[in-house]
């Protein structure tokens, strides 16, 4: 006969291997995603990834073995053949969980994608820009900010800066890259998507396609009497949808990385979650809300057309060849956080916000655009939130400095990628990394000391 305390035991034993077994699921499926999209779709070298995978808090992911199957186009990850997870290239939509309904890999299908993109004008750079390590800057003031950018004063907590682009008067002033970075490497923005995905939002409502105070058709909304059926476009893109949704990255089990790393349909999962708040009352960061908002884009779109629309409205539209929107299993964008694109390209699409949504006497955005980005959500108590764009660096990357511009406003993601947008400067600044402890990085002291060397080199 079980006694009560063997009873608990049991369930405290039941709750540790099922916590356990989804910490190791969500730990293979990390490792098989970052491979495929790192090796298939930035066309990095092996070694330096699997390095990057390993470094810092990653490196119990060491013990996960990981197999490429270069013909297939696939990386399948396990732990020792338990919680086996397998990721697929797409082509022109990047890796995802196998699923049956995935489209295969197709060169033709990504010329016909990407055809007319070389019809547009590239990013003016002062020099020839070489991806030499040191980094050739002729501001000597500006080398040495880069100089520090690069470096790596405590050890302990390393800052790993893969990447700066400074562009000042539409002209790029100041490169730089790590060992195995350069020009031509697309980086992963992770947050810096769901700036993207205000772009392309904001194409659509100039062209009369969706609305932002409508409520949104969400299929999981539509039972009559549900409350979630009142939320608005405004209400996602501000991150106010009242929807419950955990987004605490440090945590391998809340929502957020269950529904990256296990969800076929991202949309679908962030949709059903249940209202904690009224539409609009409360501001809280989600992915949820921009991956719903993908899903809802490509219901207006219909499936052809939602495939092509970021390259054809926005990346061909400004040069940016090398970017590319990965889609989960189902199709849907990842807009909260898989967008790939070069150093210089994520500095063309800064340059779109920095130029009011213009490109070369096109515009692009509708007007008064930029100005709704950057106006506060009225429900965020922080003052520090637009519309998917960020109108103060994130608290856990803020340092000292408190006199950034006030009309400085910043696309942000994880591990400390920042595309920082300052029109009274006519500057934008581009900054990647591998940054796994975020009080490393301070970006707002990086981004007066780069301010500060261009004031004085005048």
């Amino acid at each position: 006969m079980i006694t009560a305390t063997g009873l608990v035991l049991l369930g405290a034993i039941a709750v540790v291997v099922t916590h356990g077994a989804r910490l190791i699921a969500i730990g293979t499926a990390y490792k098989a995603k970052m491979l495929c999209s790192e090796v298939f779709v930035a066309g990095r070298d092996l070694e330096a990834v699997m390095a990057d995978l390993v470094a810092d808090d990653l490196a119990a992911l060491r013990v996960i073995g990981a197999a490429i199957d270069e013909g297939e186009k696939t990386v399948t990850a396990s732990l020792y053949g338990f919680a086996e997870t397998e990721v697929r290239y797409r082509g022109d939509i990047g890796c995802a969980l196998s699923s049956e309904k995935a489209r295969p890999a197709s060169s033709e299908t990504d010329a016909q994608v990407r055809q007319g993109a070389a019809n547009y004008p590239r990013l003016k750079g002062s020099q020839p820009v070489k991806p030499a390590k040191s980094g050739s800057v002729d501001n000597p003031r500006l080398a040495a900010v880069l100089d520090d950018a690069f470096s790596e004063p405590d050890p302990e907590h390393p800052r790993r800066t893969r990447a700066v682009v400074v562009v000042h008067k539409s002209r790029i002033v100041a490169e730089r890259y790590a060992a195995d970075i350069g020009p031509d490497t697309p980086l992963l923005g992770w947050s810096m998507t769901k700036s993207v995905m205000n772009a392309l939002v904001g194409i659509l409502v100039k062209a009369d396609r969706i609305s932002l105070d409508v409520p949104v058709r969400v299929e999981a909304w539509r039972a009559p009497g549900d409350p979630r059926g009142r939320i608005t476009l405004e209400h996602l893109l501000r991150m106010s949808s009242g929807l419950e949704f955990n987004e605490d990255m440090t945590d391998p089990l809340a929502d957020v990385s269950r529904m990256l790393l296990s969800a076929r349909d991202m949309a679908a999962f962030a949709a059903n979650k249940p209202l904690e708040a009224e539409p609009g009352t409360r501001w809280q960061y989600s992915s949820g809300s921009t991956n719903i908002l993908a899903g809802v884009l490509r219901h207006v779109l219909g499936d052809e057309a939602y495939r092509r629309f970021p390259r054809e409205a926005l990346f061909n539209r400004l040069g940016m060849t090398s970017a590319v929107l990965e889609a989960d299993a189902s199709g849907t964008f990842v807009g909260s956080s898989f967008m790939y694109a070069t150093a210089r390209d994520w500095a063309r699409f800064g340059l779109l916000y920095l130029q009011d949504g213009t490109w070369q006497g096109d515009r692009i955005l509708p007007e008064g655009w930029v100005k709704y980005t950057r106006t506060l959500t009225p429900a965020d108590t922080q003052r520090a939130y637009g519309a998917h764009f960020w109108l103060r660096v994130p608290n856990e990357y803020r340092g000292t400095e408190d006199d950034l511009p006030k009309d400085a406003f910043h696309a942000v993601g994880q591990e400390g990628q920042f595309v920082t947008i300052v029109p009274s400067r006519d500057t934008v600044i581009v900054r990647f990394g591998k940054t796994r402890y975020p009080q490393a990085w301070k970006h707002d002291d990086f981004v007066m000391n780069v301010l500060t060397a261009l004031r004085e080199s005048r």
